[in-house]
């Protein structure tokens, strides 16, 4: 009914600002408190495509967001971060971001054999249309991101309405799993409890990060403001620019440079905006937190968030009812297999749900989670992402050999 994106872009800003709104009103604090309001930037914008107000695919405002808006949310999280602080964190978050890798590398697999032996036909299918070859290209999302998807299904060659519909149980799975990490990030101190897991150091980094945000705060002036979007968005053209010319030259350069997810421009854009918050938090840019550089970051990430939700519809379940039963049968086991380990070295749940996120969503979801907990924590999310877009081909290749093995049985 709408294809607009400017009209488009208006109703997505209009929900949020009623969720947020509503959320700081006193008559829906208990609804707030068991659902996030993240939960509804996510959500309500699915409705508008579940009920076909609008079509997300002739829509660009999620490119829009993911290649400027992100990097230069990215850019302004990192600004004020404290990386010596960040160390004290420890090993842990990323003993659960391999966790994580691992659970979606052997999860495939298992449940290619777990429904074969239900239904063999849902895990069937000869050449391009064998599913074990569309699967990859879900290894590939859930490992890394896009770009890991889109390499595997140049590897792997699935037919192009396979690819379409792992593309759907992608959306699905992975936001029905995000749904439940964002509601577990309001009982997060009774998960620590029931993992055993001490959660100092994170209390520690948040404290500190409060603090020195409490002591530079002030009310913004307009050069300031300014200041801030020009560093934001200077780094975003600046990464861009790099990013065309790195991709193209490993590409054509480093033979292996495609196994690790280097040739791919997004991967560059967010590793060079990531790279250049980073520096600028060594410099007095950072006191630009005071005027607000992360607030304008989390603005950015919530409209992001918003497109994200807009490319899903939640009635497509009803069209291929049996691979989204092999997506939750997947995913399950990577869930399974954090919460296992997490209570193995007593990790807090704020390592789980960032290890899960930044395999499954990258850099458009793990700092979003991160930041769901604070938004001094978002850059752990933003670091952790950029390793699973190295790791996200790899790994996903290794998937798929091993799901063919046991696609050949069934």
């Amino acid at each position: 009914m709408i294809t607009n994106d400017a009209t488009i872009f208006g109703l997505l800003m209009a929900l949020l600002a009623g969720i947020f709104y509503t959320a700081q009103h006193p008559s829906f604090r208990r609804f707030y408190s068991v659902v996030p309001a993240l939960l509804l930037c996510y959500f309500l914008p699915s409705l508008l495509t579940t009920f076909g107000i609008v079509d997300p695919a002739e829509s660009r405002l999620y490119f829009v967001a993911s290649r400027y808006l992100l990097p230069a949310s990215l850019v302004l999280l990192t600004l004020s971060i404290d990386l010596g602080e960040i160390r004290k964190l420890g090993p842990k978050a990323i003993v659960m971001f391999l966790t994580g890798t691992v659970g979606v590398v052997l999860g495939g697999p298992l449940a290619i054999w777990l429904t074969s032996m239900i239904d063999p036909s849902i895990v069937g299918g000869q050449g391009p249309e064998a599913v074990w070859r569309g699967m990859t290209t879900l290894a590939g999302s859930w490992i890394g991101g896009g770009a890991n998807q889109a390499a595997m299904f140049e590897v792997f060659q699935p037919s192009e309405g396979l690819y379409s519909a792992m593309i759907t149980v992608d959306v699905l799975v992975a936001e029905l799993w995000m749904i439940f990490l964002l509601l577990g990030v309001g009982k997060s101190e009774a998960i620590d409890r029931f993992l055993k897991a001490d959660a100092s150091s994170i209390e520690t980094l948040k404290a500190k990060m409060e603090e020195f945000a409490t002591r530079t705060a002030k009310i913004p002036t307009f050069e300031e403001i300014v200041r801030i979007l020009g560093f934001a968005f200077g780094a975003v053209g600046l990464s861009h620019l790099g990013a065309d010319v790195i991709a193209p030259w490993m590409g054509e350069h480093v033979s292996w440079a495609s196994k690790f997810s280097l040739t791919s421009g997004f991967f560059w854009l967010i590793v060079l905006a990531t790279t250049i918050g980073l520096g600028l938090s060594f410099t007095k840019a950072r006191n630009l937190e005071g005027a607000g550089a992360s607030k304008i970051g989390s603005v950015f990430i919530y409209i992001l968030v918003a497109t994200i939700g807009l490319k899903m519809n939640v009635m497509e379940i009803f069209h291929n009812p049996g691979l989204f039963i092999v997506g939750l049968i997947w995913m399950i086991f990577h869930v399974a297999l954090l919460f296992l380990v997490a209570w193995f070295i007593r990790a807090p749940y704020f390592f789980l749900a960032v290890g899960s996120k930044a395999n499954i969503g990258g850099a458009a979801s793990a700092p979003v989670v991160a930041a769901a907990f604070h938004p001094a924590l978002a850059p752990v999310g933003v670091l952790l992402a950029v390793l699973g877009y190295a790791l996200g081909t790899y790994g996903a290749w290794i998937c798929g050999i091993l799901m063919e093995g046991v696609a050949a049985g069934v």
